[in-house]
């Protein structure tokens, strides 16, 4: 994969020296989506969201836990049959099963939401740039926070121009 960008980047670079003199630019994408506010919000809807279903998971465990602990407590003490403690105990392997299977839910829940709360922010933003990059004649802009880019003078640093197209005034 390393060797496809490497490939890529190469050949787009070598297309470019070729042509006209191109004008390109960067953006850090993790400074302009900490100012959006619509991202601030998304953000906190997902942690709310997040908790609310740990908070549901927690809950399961701790009444998993304490039904185990009260069926240990009735075979120490003898007051339950052992066929009854295995038919119990048959119970607690399910909902133990059924708890593992709700983390799993959780997991598939939560990465429908955060979709589904960023992606319109991403295409709002990813508009944007594309508009920026339109206005001003960037043939290419790059993230800032992509591993790849080593170097990038300060001029070419279109985030404020994002920014301002977004409405972002600080």
């Amino acid at each position: 994969m390393k060797n496809t960008f490497v490939l890529t980047l190469a050949l787009l670079l070598a297309v470019c020296s070729t042509t006209h003199a191109q004008k390109f630019g960067y953006c850090n994408s993790d400074l302009l989506l900490a100012q959006i506010p619509e991202v601030k919000e998304a953000d906190s809807n997902l942690k709310d969201f997040q908790g609310h279903l740990t908070k549901q998971g927690q809950e399961r465990v701790k009444a998993l836990q304490d039904a185990a602990t009260e069926l240990q407590r009735k075979k120490e003490q003898g007051t339950i049959s052992p066929k009854d403690y295995e038919t119990q105990a048959g119970k607690l392997k399910e909902e133990e099963s059924s708890i593992a299977a709700f983390e799993k839910e959780v997991y598939e829940k939560l990465a429908k939401k955060r979709e589904e709360l960023f992606k319109p922010l991403l295409d709002k933003v990813n508009a944007a740039m594309e508009a920026v990059a339109k206005e001003n004649g960037f043939m290419l802009v790059f993230d800032s926070n992509n591993p790849f880019l080593l170097y990038a003078a300060d001029s070419l640093d279109v985030t404020k121009l994002v920014k301002t197209k977004l409405g972002i005034t600080n």
